[in-house]
């Protein structure tokens, strides 16, 4: 079958849309047969890979970043209507791309194609954030709150404003009052963060699900309450390693489950694979798709 490209020109501050003629090249060089859609405005690109999918395009091969690769995955469930998701192809354009080095994919882009091209596939599963579909990371509290922070900066570019967004997003304190549940277990008390991961690392530096293994059926969430940004900030360099020690620190729980419900007072910015939901929100379901798509690897 034809696969189609979905575009998001302005992942990484538009170092996509620069790099895409290198990314064309690699790969028709590799031989892959594709078309190209290019996303033009925010979400965009949920409208076009569902088109995509009902014209019966496959693979869906994402170029951008993390973000993309959500737009890529909510077109696809569109379209999909609950059955299988098919296969998913990435051509790794983004800032961070979590998802692609959480999956030991290739960053460079002839290495990409040719991955594509060859065709091998993992089975992953696909979680559910409420109305929206991810397959690296979601998160409430802090996290977003932090993701918001750093759209707005347009000084720094890169990594370093993931790492300057979370330095300010720390000091600022945010927290709120939550009642969460799971399989088995509940909390109700302050909270600072709730990170749900399909697989370990987000933001480009953070492993804030360091157990989480996105073929397991299961949802790896971790949820901290700190009461001070000197808290937070010890938390900080923990975080940033593979090891994960943080979730055994006091205040920091890790849980593996297959569904959360939470309760948040005051309301909460969230997101899904990077991409911040269009309001906050005081209340949501996560749930998970064991094995519902097929991703191509190496």
């Amino acid at each position: 079958m034809k696969a189609k490209v979905m575009l998001n020109p302005y992942s990484n501050r538009w170092r996509a849309e620069k790099r895409w003629p290198e990314a064309e090249a690699a790969l028709l060089e590799a031989g892959v047969d594709f078309s190209l859609a290019v996303s033009e405005y925010r979400r965009h690109g949920v409208d076009l890979v569902e088109e995509a999918v009902r014209e019966g395009y496959s693979p869906i091969i994402a170029a951008g970043g993390d973000g993309t690769i959500g737009d890529v995955v909510n077109g696809i469930a569109r379209a999909k209507a609950g059955g299988h998701f098919g296969v998913l192809g990435i051509m790794p354009l983004g800032t961070a791309n979590d998802l692609v080095c959480n999956l030991q994919m290739p960053l460079d882009l002839k290495e990409a194609a040719r991955v594509i091209a060859a065709g091998k596939t993992r089975t992953l599963d696909v979680c559910r954030a409420g109305e929206y579909f991810f397959i690296n990371n979601s998160a409430l509290g802090l996290e977003p709150y932090i993701t918001a922070i750093q759209t707005k900066m347009s000084y720094l570019k890169g990594i370093p404003r993931y790492l300057v967004a979370a330095l300010k997003g720390i000091v600022q304190n945010p927290s709120w009052q939550a009642t969460i549940e799971w399989d088995g277990g509940s909390y109700e008390g302050p909270l600072t963060l709730l990170s749900v991961g399909n697989a370990p690392r987000t933001g480009g530096l953070f492993f804030m699900a360091p157990h989480a293994d996105p073929a397991d059926g299961k949802l790896t969430a971790v949820f901290v309450e700190k009461k001070s940004s000197l808290g937070l900030l010890a938390l900080l360099p923990q975080a940033m390693t593979p090891e994960g020690k943080f979730v055994n620190a006091d205040g920091v729980r890790e849980i593996h489950t297959t569904r959360i419900s939470v309760r948040l007072q005051p309301s909460s910015p969230a997101h899904s694979d990077g991409d911040l939901f269009p309001a906050e929100v005081e209340s949501l379901e996560y749930s998970i798709l064991p094995g519902m798509i097929e991703v191509l690897v190496p």
